[in-house]
């Protein structure tokens, strides 16, 4: 894609936060007064976020991604060719934010049948991400694929994360058995110099790796080559994709949120979580971008799920994410988010030209309520229907707001990824609170150790027989 000013700007993503103001919604929406109110703690929250570009301390090296990597992206390029050409399969191992950027890419820039197309049709071998370790998911993982001629990617980067490390371990078993040189089917990313995948790299002569770097972290890391190398064995264009999050990421540079859609967004979703929402609904309008929710929930949940702000006073805050896809949930969830609790706001994700028209024939003449849909297309169907659900919404008194996607590509999904990170660092910012960390993912964690017998977690193990060998609330 020859990507010229005129062309950024055709592919500029948008807010339009309409359905947020008192204009339409009344005393349910907000007045303009009331974002002004917010106003110098939306320029704190952006100055904070532009002081703090790229300190690996504070976590926040994925600011500079856009910018920093066009070695590795040469690489990752040369490395996706010889993929390409010598596997049948690609094999992504990891979790969390391993596991759900790669496949959000995946779905939204590839063929929705991938991995049923022809060898012909297809841009790079069939592609899977292992993102549990539910036992049958993996038996019948490889019940369709050869692992002489699978290629995996084994992303941890410290090497010790459990869900992983057991895939890890169940491949180089299997490996070896066949008479597979390891170091042949594996690719790590991992940490440069720390950690366990290089223990292992260095014990089977050098595996070839790529680095996550040291500040930035899982939900942060798809314009990583944690997301950049699976997105270009697919044949993915990622240097179309970093030059669209630098391109939201100049659009973000203003400190006035009228001007910066990303701290506009966070200051909405501010207020509104402020206002007792606390749950928020990402709803895109295409089966693309279905996944862009589930990465979307890790970003939020994670980054803003806190109970203790910087200064060291208690809170609890943070929006529970919701997935939505339109028009599937219009007949499963919407119901809800019309007449139930007043407790949500609603984002939507509403793309402008779809990559199908797909036209609807004329039929069924003497059915009004059928003929009717004859002579349109599928993408005015679908495009209707969100306007439609806004518009519900809206007469409800319901808070909602849409996110405009001319199209969808590799641009508009850098667009949209950077612009995601940043209205969640804005958030944080707002509220005060550690963004980049997750001290709640640990627990489970270290009680997961326990339960296995790693050692050094034996006060945990005694903990979780003790619960575990009470009968009376055995039902």
């Amino acid at each position: 894609m020859k990507l010229t000013e005129e062309i950024r700007k055709q592919m500029r993503i948008t807010v339009d936060y309409t359905n947020m103001t008192d204009k339409y919604l009344g005393d349910k929406g907000y007045s303009e007064k009331a974002l002004d109110a917010h106003k110098k703690l939306a320029k704190a929250a952006h100055a904070y976020v532009a002081e703090n570009r790229g300190k690996d301390e504070l976590f926040m090296g994925w600011t500079e991604l856009p910018y920093n990597q066009d070695a590795i992206v040469a690489d990752i390029l040369a490395t996706a060719k010889l993929v390409r050409r010598k596997f049948e399969a690609f094999v992504v191992l990891g979790i969390g934010g391993s596991a759900l950027g790669p496949s959000m890419a995946f779905t939204a820039l590839c063929h929705l049948h991938y991995n049923d197309l022809p060898k012909s049709k297809r841009r790079g071998p069939k592609f899977y991400v292992e993102d549990n370790v539910d036992p049958v998911r993996m038996k019948e993982l490889l019940d369709v694929i050869d692992v002489t001629k699978t290629c995996f990617n084994v992303i941890s980067k410290s090497g010790a994360t459990s869900e992983t490390m057991a895939q890890y371990l169940i491949i180089s078993d299997l490996l070896t058995k066949a008479g597979v040189n390891i170091k042949e089917n594996v690719i790590f990313t991992t940490d440069a110099s720390r950690g366990n995948l290089v223990k292992i790299s260095r014990e089977l002569g050098g595996v070839k790796s790529y680095v996550l770097p040291d500040g930035v972290g899982g939900r942060f890391s798809e314009l990583s080559p944690v997301g950049l190398l699976p997105a270009a064995v697919l044949g993915i264009d990622i240097k179309a994709l970093l030059k669209g999050a630098a391109y939201m990421d100049k659009i973000c540079r203003s400190s006035d949120f009228r001007k910066n859609p990303a701290l506009l967004a966070a200051t909405l979703q501010y207020i509104a979580m402020n206002d007792g929402k606390n749950i928020g609904v990402l709803m895109p309008y295409s089966d693309n971008l279905r996944y862009v929710s589930d990465w979307y929930a890790q970003l939020w949940a994670e980054s803003l799920g806190k109970n203790v702000r910087l200064d060291g006073t208690p809170c609890h805050v943070g929006q529970t994410p919701v997935k939505a896809l339109g028009v599937t949930d219009q007949h499963s969830q919407v119901q809800l988010y019309t007449e139930g609790p007043f407790d949500k706001v609603v984002t939507f994700l509403s793309v402008e030209r779809y990559r199908e028209k797909s036209p609807i024939p004329h039929g069924c003449e003497t059915i009004p309520d059928v003929s009717f849909l004859g002579g349109h297309t599928m993408e005015e169907l679908i495009r209707a229907e969100n306007k439609a659900t806004a518009y519900a919404l809206t007469k409800a008194g319901r808070l909602n707001y849409t996110i405009r996607i001319p199209e969808i590509n590799e641009f508009t999904l850098g667009e949209l990824l950077y612009f995601f990170e940043l209205q969640t660092a804005y958030a944080g910012a707002m509220f005060n609170i550690d963004t980049y960390n997750q001290p709640g993912v640990e627990a489970g964690k270290k009680a997961t150790f326990a339960l296995l017998g790693k050692p050094g977690y034996d006060l945990q193990r005694r903990d979780l027989d003790e619960a575990a060998s009470d009968p009376a609330y055995l039902v």
